[in-house]
């Protein structure tokens, strides 16, 4: 593995990071306007076993990222 390519495989990390830290961050201010818990999100609750997936939320969230990145990668 070449400097370059350790360089850029770092700076692929960081920026991975950033963004979790990112959506950590956001997540508590989305989920105060209904973002996770809209009518599309999947919740199973049996006994004590509870089961979340936030279909609707993803989507909206992959539709509004993929829109950012053409809009940035488009300039």
């Amino acid at each position: 593995m070449g400097d370059d390519e350790a360089a850029r495989t770092r700076s692929g990390h960081l920026g991975i990071g950033l963004v979790i830290l990112a959506v950590g961050i956001v997540w508590p201010i989305l989920s105060r306007i209904g973002l996770g818990r809209l009518p599309g999100d999947i919740m199973y609750e049996r006994g004590g076993t509870t089961f979340y997936f936030p279909l609707a939320t993803c989507i909206i969230v992959s539709v509004i990222l993929l829109s950012v990145l053409l809009w940035l990668f488009n300039r």
